[in-house]
């Protein structure tokens, strides 16, 4: 796999996780085997049974993977592949394009970078992890001048499509995309089954909202990875005040002495 990498300009110590890109097809490699950790052995994916222990498709040897690192192992603890527009454009396609129709967002200007495949090990699920992947990726958003961020939030659906329908009923109105930008699902979910519930949300999808990102329409379902995938659409234009400075290093408002964590 043969894949160009930027050097990503991020201030790192040996105390924090590490965050570059892949440089060699080793390191590419150990991300798809973290994948197929947390996506097949963790959450049952369906993938081919001579896989290798690495889960990849066919768009892992085109993109960039972004790597984040224990600061003194050098253990893999979270990993995401990014897409760009003229990429994307070779290809024939967005990844999440084999998933929505998503043509009105598309037709918005500026470059898109999109997000796929994000995943964290299991014991490294915590704030300070998610926080140095979403730096990395804001690294990434910053020197290539992209214009939107896009990707799924994926809901475990495995005992059903209820925690999914749920929690995109519970969207709030500034949580979903404008009526002119929003995507259709190829693949709907089935209905749900039981009287609404309360869920909590998962930690990508509330990242992606607090930065400023909005859903783009109704779940697709995934039924080989047995997750209902939400499209999100971060403008970065419109990308929270808040997050600005641990996004894309802005300066914050003085008032403003909160901290970036995912929990």
């Amino acid at each position: 796999m043969a894949v160009a990498v930027r050097a990503l300009r991020l201030p790192q110590t040996a105390r924090t996780p590490q965050v570059r890109l892949a440089r060699s097809t080793a390191d590419i490699e150990a991300s798809l085997r973290l994948r197929y950790r947390v996506f097949v052995e963790e959450m049952g994916a369906d993938i081919p049974l001579q896989s290798g222990g690495l889960e990849s498709d066919a768009f892992d040897r085109h993109c960039q993977h972004l790597l984040v690192h224990d600061g003194a192992s050098g253990e893999l603890l979270a990993s995401t592949r990014l897409l760009d527009s003229a990429t994307a454009a070779r290809l024939g396609g967005f990844y999440s394009e084999s998933e929505f129709e998503m043509g009105a967002v598309l037709d918005r200007p500026g470059r898109f970078l999109e997000l796929g495949r994000t995943c964290v090990a299991p014991a490294a699920r915590q704030g300070a992890v998610i926080a140095a992947l979403w730096s990395g990726v804001g690294a990434f958003v910053r020197e290539g001048g992209y214009a939107h961020l896009i990707g799924c939030a994926s809901i475990d659906a495995r005992d059903g499509s209820d925690r999914a329908h749920s929690l995109y009923a519970g969207l709030r109105g500034d949580e979903r995309s404008d009526a002119n930008a929003c995507v259709r699902p190829r693949r709907p979910l089935p209905p749900a089954s039981a009287a609404k519930a309360h869920f909590t949300r998962p930690p990508l999808l509330k990242a992606y909202l607090r930065l400023g990102a909005t859903v783009g329409g109704a779940p697709y379902w995934d039924a080989d990875f047995h997750v209902a995938d939400l499209f999100m659409h971060l403008q970065v234009a419109n990308l929270c005040p808040r997050y600005a400075r641990h996004f894309l290093h802005r300066p914050a408002a003085a008032a403003d002495r909160s901290s970036f964590a995912v929990p």
